[in-house]
C-alpha cells in the first residue's frame, strides 16, 4: 500500500504532535494546521487522502471547514474524520450532515482512530477505483447525482439516454450504471437488455430509478437483470449507500471466486504439468516442446498487444496444446520411419483425446479450441473438423504457426532440425494455405525483432 498523505487540523499543538507521531508510526505522512482556514488552504494546495480535524478550532471549525471542502471541486473527494471532544448525539449528526465519512471521540482515540483510519482510507481507495454511469435525460438529476458521488469518492460519468450510454460504455467499462426508465431514443428497460445481452457487460450491476413504483414492473426488471431499484423522490445518501454496498457485495464475491479459481488454477496447472512431463519423457525428440511453443505464442499475443490474463492463458494453451499425444501408443509415437495411413489416422486423434482429458475443467474451457484445432488448416483441409478461415479461432491459428515453427527446427526420429532461416522459408511457402496469412505476418515480425528467441 503507498503511503498515505494525512493532514491534521487542531488548534491543539499538543493533540498535534501526539496524533503526527501515531500516524507516522503506521506509515503515514502527515502535515498539519492549527485551524480550519489555514487546513482549507492546505487541502487546496496539495492532494490529501484523509483530513483528521477537531470541532472547537478558531476563524473556521471542524463542522465549517468540512462543509468548505466537500463544496469545492477540487476537495469534496478527500474524506474527513471528525475528533472531537464534542461527542453527543446532535455533535455527531452534525458531523454526519457535512460530509464527515468518520466522527472519533478524543477521549476513544487511543483505541478507535487507527482503525477508523485504515477503514475510511480503504474505503476511500476503493470508492476512487470505482467508475459510475448515470443515465437519465433529466440534467438536473444527472448533476445531483454526480455530485453526491464524486464528494463520495466516486469516478462518475454521464449519459442522455441508452443509446448514449451504450456509446460510452464501448469507450469505457463502467463499475455500476445507474439509470432512469423513461428516456428517449432508447428507455431504461430496453437499455437495461441490451446490457444483459453482452456477456462482457452482463456483471455490472444496474439500478433503475423511476418515480413509478408499480410492484410489477420491479419484479420484471429484476428479472431482466436489474441489481436494485431505486423510487424518485430518493435521498442521495440513500443512492451513495445502495452503490456502496452494491460495489462491496460484488468485489467480496469477485475476490472469493478469484481466490476459489486461483487455487484450482494452481491445482490444474501442477496435475497437467506432470502429465506433461510424462508425455515428454517417452520421447526425447519432444521435450521441451510444450514449454517452446508456449513462449512462443505468448511472445506473439504480447506484439498483439493482448492483455495480460489473455497472454497467460495462450502460455497455458500452448503448454497443454499437445496433451492428447499421451494415448498414442509408443510404437507409433517413436517410429522413425513413415508412418503408415492408419498410424496417422491415431495421430490426427491427439486433438480430440486433448480436449476430453481436459474438457471437465471449467477454468481449462477458454483454451479448449487451441487444444482441439491447432492442427487445422486455413484452407480447410486439416483436422479434426476440417475448419477453413476465420471459422479457426484466433488462439489456434496463432498457435499452429509457432507449432509449426518450432517442430521445423527440431530433431525428429525422421529428420535432423532445420535452420531458422530454412523453417521460415517453409512457413512462408504455406502461408494462406497451411497456415493463417496474419499469423505469419505477426510471427515473422517477432522473430525480425527476436532472432534468438529460443536460444
Amino acid at each position: 500500500m503507498n503511503q498515505p498523505n494525512i493532514l491534521i487540523v487542531d488548534d491543539s499543538s499538543i493533540i498535534r504532535r501526539a496524533l503526527s507521531k501515531q500516524l507516522e508510526k503506521s506509515g503515514a505522512k502527515v502535515s498539519q494546521a492549527e485551524d480550519g482556514e489555514l487546513g482549507f488552504k492546505k487541502a487546496l494546495s496539495k492532494n490529501f487522502d484523509l483530513i483528521v480535524a477537531d470541532v472547537e478550532m478558531p476563524h473556521l471549525d471542524g463542522f465549517g471547514l468540512c462543509e468548505r471542502l466537500k463544496g469545492n471541486p477540487s476537495t469534496k473527494g478527500i474524506p474527513v474524520i471528525i475528533l472531537s471532544s464534542l461527542d453527543s448525539d446532535k455533535d455527531i449528526e452534525q458531523g454526519f450532515r457535512v460530509g464527515a465519512a468518520a466522527y472519533v471521540s478524543k477521549s476513544e482515540a487511543q483505541s478507535q482512530l487507527s482503525e477508523t483510519i485504515e477503514r475510511v482510507l480503504e474505503k476511500a481507495r476503493f470508492h476512487r477505483s470505482r467508475l459510475i454511469l448515470i443515465v437519465d435525460d433529466s440534467v438536473t438529476i444527472r448533476q445531483f447525482l454526480s455530485q453526491a458521488l464524486e464528494e463520495a469518492g466516486f469516478q462518475v460519468m454521464t449519459a442522455e439516454n441508452g443509446k448514449q450510454a451504450m456509446k460510452r460504455i464501448q469507450e469505457l467499462r463502467p463499475d455500476l450504471i445507474l439509470s432512469d426508465i423513461y428516456m428517449p431514443e432508447m428507455n431504461g428497460i430496453d437499455f437495461c437488455k441490451k446490457v444483459q445481452a453482452e456477456p462482457s457487460l452482463a456483471s455490472i450491476p444496474f439500478v433503475i430509478m423511476s418515480a413509478n413504483n408499480d410492484r410489477a414492473l420491479m419484479r420484471r426488471l429484476l428479472q431482466w437483470g436489474a441489481a436494485s431499484y431505486l423510487i424518485k423522490p430518493f435521498n442521495l445518501e440513500q443512492v451513495v449507500i445502495t452503490v456502496e454496498k452494491l460495489l462491496s457485495d460484488q468485489f467480496l464475491i469477485l475476490l472469493k471466486e478469484r481466490e476459489r479459481l486461483d487455487v484450482e488454477r494452481k491445482m490444474m496447472l501442477a496435475s497437467i504439468t506432470s502429465l506433461i512431463r510424462a508425455l515428454e519423457a517417452r520421447d526425447s525428440y519432444t521435450r521441451g516442446h510444450s514449454e517452446a511453443v508456449a513462449k512462443l505464442v505468448s511472445e506473439m499475443a504480447l506484439r498483439m498487444n493482448a492483455d495480460q490474463e489473455e497472454i497467460e492463458s495462450l502460455g497455458i494453451a500452448g503448454r497443454l496444446h499437445d496433451l492428447g499425444k499421451i494415448g498414442v501408443p509408443d510404437s507409433i509415437l517413436l517410429k522413425p520411419g513413415r508412418l503408415s495411413d492408419a498410424e496417422f489416422a491415431i495421430i490426427k486423434e491427439h486433438p480430440v483425446t486433448g480436449a476430453s482429458i481436459l474438457g471437465s475443467i471449467p477454468s481449462i474451457r477458454p483454451v479448449l479450441p487451441v487444444i482441439l484445432h491447432h492442427h487445422e488448416r486455413f484452407d480447410g483441409k486439416g483436422y479434426p473438423h476440417g475448419l477453413k478461415g476465420e471459422q479457426i479461432l484466433l488462439w489456434p491459428r496463432m498457435t499452429a504457426v509457432a507449432d509449426t515453427y518450432h517442430a521445423l527446427i527440431s530433431d525428429r526420429p525422421y529428420r535432423q532440425g532445420m535452420s531458422q532461416d530454412k523453417a521460415m522459408s517453409i512457413i512462408e511457402e504455406v502461408r494462406g494455405t497451411q497456415l493463417c496469412p496474419d499469423c505469419v505476418g505477426v510471427f515473422k515480425g517477432l522473430l525480425k525483432d527476436r532472432p534468438k528467441l529460443l536460444q
